[in-house]
């Protein structure tokens, strides 16, 4: 075992270590039991007088979403009209200029979703206010939001019967109070320490050896990047994300971002069962989870290694595998790996260029953005996870001829409409994105979108089609990463690739907490000889069953037009 192997396996081990007693404390922190963070109290009170929030009213599931949606809608005005304006606003010593309408209109919602989707660069698109207080304050606030509604899932769960769900305005801020801005401190003190930069001055000029100006961006990055991995965010604060020098400088940094773009949808698994008591029901989950991770990992750490079997035909030799676009510093196998960690959370960071991976390392990324519930995001990944959950309860009561029953509740049609609605919901917006954007291509080549369509893309053929499903993957699964060959920064792409986001951010959210919602309002049914077990290995297959089933459908023909017809063209 070479010693990136063993790297890779040393930082998912590292990981869980800390996923495990962070799930043990989320837990308590909202099942309002003592921790060490309680000195953050008399700050949230404060908040709450401020804001005029009585925490003791509980809201039912129709109320918390009320709350979650109003304050979006507010903050996602707020992000555009800085971003429309932001050369006049200060912190902008390097003069960078406003954004365009549509280029903010796709920023406002990339950044308030969680996706991060960037269709400017860092350095040049944006300016130290924007990125500290429109970029960093959603990065924070967008984790948040994803949190508390899976807190109102837990305690759905939780109760017997009560449409009484906590308060979400208290679930929000405890979020960021206990859980995102004390370990984001921690993150962003390791970085800093470690060479990220985090000055407040402009670009700094150097003299090369060769004798030629540069000018280096600079600026505070490392707050930012600290709470773009812990809040599986991911927007970068230099345009080339994570594989910008500054942004990771070392294998530490490497190491401590990978590190903080897991532990919380991890973490989030194992408060479940500390929440519910119910541990090994959050074992299976987090073993289901799992498999299907490693499905993802294991050929993408293979072709990597491997290289392009076309270049090898040509009789040059590829000792360390597929190099051209990766990370060199830390080797092929540490970009396969950050690669599929990225894209099955919905963090969309990148150590390395996605465009430059092989067709299968490609159709990997794209299935755990297209599958977009192991591990998932800060909260979302399990609200996703719970929608298979329901439909896989489901068939199974109907396999054996029982009304499906989870957690005491019977799962009737009601709520079944909505988990399929959820369920189809995704792969037809990647799909009908995919397909109106081919025909555009095709059939109006030289509409004027800023950019004509002719010249979107860089590859043709496979590789050009690929790269148009992977960026409504990204956007539709809330994740930002991207096949940067695709020339993005036009009218068409800012505008449906917003539309998307915000389609593929909220109903499923909405659709999650509505059916624990309806289900925690419902007659409690005591466990029978004849109920199905969630705690067990069967019940696991079954949801992994019906996700494979699910995915495989919605997505094969696509897949086979793009990453899987290019891995066969190298042969």
């Amino acid at each position: 075992m070479n010693t990136e192997i063993s790297g890779i396996i040393l930082t998912y081990l590292l990981t869980l270590a800390i996923a495990i007693p962070l799930g043990r404390y989320i837990a308590r922190v909202f099942k309002g039991e003592k921790t060490w963070l309680d000195f953050m109290a008399p700050v949230e009170r404060f908040i709450f007088r401020f804001s005029g929030i009585d925490t003791k009213k509980e809201m039912n599931w129709k109320q918390h979403m009320f709350a979650l949606l109003t304050i979006n809608a507010l903050w996602l005005f707020y992000a555009f009209f800085c971003l429309l304006f932001q050369s006049h606003l200060p912190l902008n010593p390097d003069g960078n200029p406003n954004q365009t309408p549509d280029l903010a209109f796709n920023t406002a919602i990339s950044f308030l979703v969680n996706c991060n989707l960037q269709d400017y660069s860092g350095e040049s698109g944006a300016t130290y206010f924007t990125q500290h207080f429109v970029f960093m304050f959603l990065h924070f606030v967008s984790a948040a939001t994803g949190i508390a509604a899976l807190i109102v899932l837990f305690r759905a769960l939780k109760d017997k019967v009560t449409d009484k769900l906590g308060n979400y305005w208290e679930y929000f801020v405890k979020s960021i109070t206990r859980i995102l801005l004390p370990i984001a401190f921690v993150i962003a003190v390791i970085l800093a320490f470690n060479g990220m930069p985090t000055s407040y001055k402009g670009k700094d000029t150097l003299i090369t050896m060769q004798g030629d100006t540069a000018h280096i961006s600079r600026g505070p990055a490392a707050a930012l990047v600290a709470i773009k991995h812990l809040g599986t965010n991911g927007g970068g604060w230099f345009g080339a994300n994570s594989a910008h020098p500054l942004e990771n400088p070392n294998y530490l940094t490497n190491t401590v971002e990978l590190v903080a773009q897991l532990i919380i949808p991890m973490g989030l698994v194992f408060a479940l069962g500390f929440y519910l008591n119910k541990k090994k029901f959050a074992y299976v989950i987090f073993g289901v989870m799992t498999i299907g991770m490693l499905m993802f990992m294991i050929p993408t750490i293979n072709a990597e290694l491997h290289g392009n079997p076309a270049i090898a035909k040509m009789g040059v030799s590829q000792p360390t595998g597929a190099m051209e676009g990766k990370e060199v510093r830390f080797g092929p196998a540490n970009s396969a790996y950050w690669s599929i960690m990225t894209t099955v959370t919905s963090t969309g960071s990148v150590n390395s260029m996605h465009d430059s991976a092989m067709p299968v390392s490609g159709l990997m990324m794209m299935g755990g953005m297209m599958v977009n519930c192991f591990y998932g995001g800060c909260g979302v990944g399990f609200l996703n996870f719970y929608i298979f959950i329901i439909i896989a309860v489901f068939i199974s009561g109907l396999m054996v001829g029982r009304t499906p029953e989870f957690f005491g509740r019977k799962i009737e049609a009601r709520e079944m409409k909505i988990a399929s609605l959820i369920a189809l919901l995704h792969p037809f917006i990647i799909l009908v994105g995919t397909a109106i954007s081919s025909y555009v291509l095709v059939h109006m080549p030289n509409a004027d979108w800023a950019v004509k369509p002719s010249t979107w893309l860089n590859s043709p053929g496979y590789h050009g089609f690929s790269e148009m499903l992977y960026q409504y993957s990204s956007s539709a699964a809330n994740n930002g990463s991207g096949f940067e060959g695709l020339a993005d920064n036009n009218i068409f792409w800012n505008v449906s690739a917003g539309f998307v986001m915000i389609l593929g951010r909220f109903l499923p959210i909405i659709g999650p907490v509505a059916i624990a919602g309806i289900l925690a309002n419902k007659k409690f049914i005591p466990e029978s000889a004849g109920t199905l077990k969630s705690d067990t290995s069967t019940f696991g297959i079954m949801i992994f069953a019906v996700i494979l089933i699910i995915a495989a459908l919605s997505f094969f023909p696509s897949l086979a037009l793009g990453p899987i017809a290019e891995h066969f063209s190298l042969k």
